[in-house]
């Protein structure tokens, strides 16, 4: 009987084959790196470059699997879809184009178990974060869009869709998030009690287009006013907020834990 993988990173994909060999074999080697178990989950889009039955191929070979969808019905129904899946009790999600680095996860999994947390985000807004070959404009766009999230949650890169989360947390939680936002979805719905942040260096995409569009732009407005609504309706505490701004943390003591 297969052991049993320690954690599950899933990977919404639309048009990226070009890309999915290179990430894949990367996040098998970090994770093995450091004795981790890990097993992928491609969630793809009916990509018409092949996306799907590239990943078809490394399915045939490797602990990952594919979940091939009629069409693009979105990213946060991907990200649910993908952990429903999942046969591990930590699960994550990073981007298929690299501009997530896959060796930051086994110090985002070792964060989250040393200091027992809900959730932990690569961050861009905390000491040891940044971003590379990224716009101006998108790089203003995400500031001010995490600024707008930030009565919601105590966590400053909200728009991360780089995280791993507990699927205990998430297991009964539905969305009409069809937008990139999946992890402030979470971060507001799945209430974690426990959060921390890790600093990393974002490299905007090198190759591809951007999925970014007005009608993105829109649709995540819509998406925050309704979490708007369901934190003030809810009226949940905020959690324990935790930043770690090294990319490997020593020990629970000297990171600056915020209530």
């Amino acid at each position: 009987m297969p052991t049993r993988p320690d954690l599950t990173m899933v990977v919404p994909t639309y048009n990226e084959r070009h890309r999915l060999d290179e990430l894949v074999g990367q996040v098998f080697e970090a994770c093995a790196s450091r004795q981790l178990v890990a097993e992928v989950i491609v969630v793809d889009d009916n990509s018409p470059d092949g996306t799907g039955e590239r990943a078809d191929d490394w399915a045939r070979r490797s602990r990952l699997r594919v979940i091939h969808r009629t069409g693009k019905l979105g990213l946060g129904s991907a990200v649910l879809e993908g952990f429903a899946a999942a046969e591990s009790d930590v699960v994550g999600v990073m981007d298929a184009d690299l501009s997530h680095p896959p060796g930051l996860i086994p110090a985002l999994y070792s964060t989250l178990q040393a200091r027992d947390l809900d959730m932990v985000v690569a961050s861009r807004y905390i000491e040891g974060g940044g971003a590379e070959s990224w716009p101006p404009g998108r790089r203003m766009l995400s500031a001010f869009a995490c600024w707008l999230s930030r009565p919601l949650t105590p966590v400053r890169d909200t728009m991360s869709g780089f995280f791993l989360i507990r699927r205990n947390r998430v297991l009964h939680l539905r969305t009409s998030a069809r937008g990139f936002k999946i992890g402030l979805e979470l971060l507001v719905r799945a209430e974690p009690r426990r959060v921390a942040e890790l600093g990393y260096v974002f490299v905007g995409r090198t190759a591809g287009r951007s999925k970014m569009s007005i009608g993105e732009g829109l649709r995540f407005l819509r998406q925050l006013i309704v979490l708007y609504a369901h934190a003030w309706s809810a009226a949940s505490a905020r959690p324990a907020h935790l930043i770690v701004p090294r990319a490997e943390p020593r020990s629970p003591e000297p990171d600056r834990i915020r209530a």
